[in-house]
């Protein structure tokens, strides 16, 4: 069987995830395999597309292979699938599947991100491996990939493979409309900063329509950041030259405009069109370039809000990615207006609840997506202190460091509980008692309110 594997890393051959392809190649002889590296070379394939066309046509296995980078595929690969799409070569009913490596920051929404664009190219999609960066260095690690492998051969021999069911199709777009109350339009703005970073293109008069009636109807002065224009000199290089200084290897001064043009505003607003389920390479690349700040979540407090033309009602994946990143960050999420439904109302709602976040400072307890998401970068940023120098710093700063096994008391707590529990005599006699002492200090807060 010929093998290709689209290497995403923009580290080439010494990407970490490589490496477990490269193990599956000696585990596995009488396969061929065959490595491009898209991720480092994608400005050559963006130039001349037919190597990769070439290898990709005469494979029978397709294979990605990239670390996650914030939620996603780093923007490099993004790109080689958007090349990929707009190359019109034929790859349906080739068979794919995926290699990952993180720690698993949402390599969910990642693994996703991926099937999604090979179902767009009709491709026969087997459930991929996510692996820790450090698996392979494990017996149970080489021995997860050796039967991943085995499965992915297994499914190819049968013709099995992952059937996703196509999405209903989501309402057209609704243009925007200028018709908003003069009495918005005269209205004074108030003192603050709202910044609305965006790649609009100039074509894209839909987007540019919603942009310029949000800024009409908030109340607040803002200003756009397109990064379109921005001087990028290429994506996250995943090199971690920043971790002890907090400063980019590339010299394009992104790190500083990042931080005294755009995180310096009271809110933040994203504004693009959707392109292959997400927001595109350029804005990945400029999420991914946020890097320089590590894993610090500099923006806490913030309120966050986004402005997306597209079929976003039907983008799941999307949505998640795009709701765990306001909670990982911190941040309160304004929420989204979307084209599909009455757009004008759903900016005019966005205004309305950025505008209250912004003056009564709201910020909301983090859900799930954050909790679960901060506590892995906790546990991360304790192991590499040592390396990653200024997110331990800020993680000390802000108290980030809640480790449950130091509540010593608590833990000494739950044994005392756990023993009156399990002694069915000892429940009898306290009957109800033990939940009037579970509630009673939440009574204290509520009686408080009569002194």
């Amino acid at each position: 069987m010929k093998v290709v594997i689209l290497n995403g890393s923009p580290k080439g051959k010494y990407s970490i995830t490589l490496q477990t392809s490269l193990y599956l190649e000696k585990k596995f002889p009488g396969h061929q395999f065959r490595y491009l590296h898209v991720g480092q070379n994608i400005k050559s394939f963006e130039n001349d597309f037919s190597t990769a066309a070439e290898a990709i046509l005469s494979a029978d296995l397709i294979i990605f292979s990239y670390p996650v980078y914030t939620f996603i595929a780093p923007s490099q690969l993004h790109r080689f699938i958007e090349l990929l799409k707009a190359s019109g070569i034929d790859v349906s009913g080739k068979f794919v599947t995926q290699i990952t490596t993180s720690k698993h920051f949402y390599d969910v929404t990642a693994h996703k991100f991926i099937q999604e664009n090979c179902q767009d190219l009709g491709m026969k999609y087997i459930k991929g491996l996510s692996a820790d960066m450090d698996d392979l260095l494990t017996e149970n690690g080489r021995k997860s990939a050796r039967e991943f492998f085995e499965y992915v051969c297994w499914c190819i021999e049968n013709d099995v493979y992952e059937t996703i069911p196509k999405p209903t199709a989501a309402p057209a777009r609704i243009p925007v409309t200028s018709d908003i109350p003069n009495v918005l339009l005269s209205q004074d703005k108030k003192n603050g900063d709202v910044v609305i970073v965006t790649d609009c293109a100039k074509d894209d008069k839909q987007l540019k329509d919603m942009i310029e009636r949000f800024r009409a109807v908030l109340k607040y002065n803002s200003r756009i950041v397109n990064i379109s224009g921005y001087p990028f000199r290429g994506g996250c290089l995943g090199c971690f030259d920043c971790a002890a200084s907090g400063k980019c290897i590339y010299k394009d001064g992104f790190d500083i405009f990042l931080r005294n043009n755009i995180q310096t505003a009271d809110a933040i607003v994203y504004a693009f069109s959707i392109k292959d389920h997400s927001m595109g390479s350029i804005f990945k690349m400029y999420d991914d370039r946020q890097f320089c700040n590590g894993h610090r979540t500099v923006t806490m407090g913030k309120p966050v809000g986004y402005l997306i033309s597209g079929n976003y009602l039907i983008e799941t994946n999307l949505q998640m990615i795009i709701e765990a990143r306001s909670e990982v960050g911190g941040n309160f999420f304004a929420g989204v207006a979307c084209d599909e439904i009455d757009p004008d109302a759903e900016i005019d709602r966005l205004a309305a609840r950025l505008e209250y976040a912004i003056s009564h400072k709201y910020v909301q307890p983090r859900n799930f997506y954050g909790v679960g998401g901060m506590k892995i970068f906790r546990d991360l940023i304790w192991i590499m202190r040592g390396l990653m120098k200024e997110d331990h710093r800020f993680y000390k700063k802000h108290g980030l460091y809640d480790f449950p096994q130091k509540k010593k008391g608590t833990i000494l707590k739950m044994y005392l509980v756990g023993a009156l529990m399990s002694s069915q005599k000892l429940k009898a006699k306290i009957g109800n008692k033990f939940n009037e002492s579970m509630i009673a200090p939440y009574k204290r807060v509520i009686n408080d309110l009569n002194d």
